[in-house]
């Protein structure tokens, strides 16, 4: 594993532009990567597209719908009672009656329990999304763990946006083992919020 410092950028020109100064700073074109990463979700890990098999929030709802069912069948149960003696119903009609409530209570409660499982725990305390890799050009640098701040800082201060630190396989000119799907650890510890613009230091 070797270190890599990466930013995104909005154009390939920009980015070649910070290509051109860091290779005026010693960096051989070996040691520099442009890439597009498409927005999440556009990734086609998967043959119909997306880039996840399942939903990561809905991972935990088939059991909560489970758990809803029956404490919704449970409920709908002690309501159709309550209604069956309230209108003081003959058989047929009480039995109606409580089939009908057992059925839509189930049928809540299951709806209810998937929903309040639905949530990923992952989500960004800022923003309560997901955190995710933004679309943009990506230039990579493989760095010397001595170079790793000076890099970052020059990315920041030509306008990279999510300026990360990586460590990974760096193989002809290309990180070859990027994953698109990880977010971006960023390089300083900061995290920039979306769509801010570093300030010139």
């Amino acid at each position: 594993m070797t270190a890599i410092v990466a930013g995104r950028f909005d154009s390939f020109s920009t980015a070649e532009s910070v290509a051109s100064r860091l290779k005026a700073r010693g960096f051989a074109d070996q040691d520099l990567s442009l890439f597009y990463v498409n927005p999440p979700g556009q990734h086609a890990a998967y043959a119909v597209g997306g880039d996840h098999a399942a939903d990561a929030g809905a991972r935990k709802s088939g059991a909560g719908a489970i758990a809803g069912v029956v404490i919704g069948a449970a409920a709908g149960a002690a309501v159709g009672a309550m209604l069956v003696s309230a209108l003081a119903a003959v058989p047929p009609v009480s039995i109606l009656v409580l089939v009908i409530a057992v059925g839509l209570g189930a049928y809540l409660g299951s709806l209810a329990g998937a929903l309040a499982l639905a949530r990923d725990g992952r989500r960004n305390p800022v923003t309560g999304q997901p955190p995710v890799r933004n679309a943009g050009v990506l230039l990579a640098a493989h760095v010397s763990s001595g170079d790793t701040a000076a890099v970052a800082d020059l990315l920041r201060r030509e306008g990279a946006k999510d300026v990360e630190r990586a460590d990974g396989q760096w193989v002809d000119g290309r990180w070859v083992d990027f994953d698109p799907l990880v977010p971006p650890v960023p390089a300083d510890g900061r995290r920039q919020a979306p769509g801010s613009r570093p300030r010139a230091e």
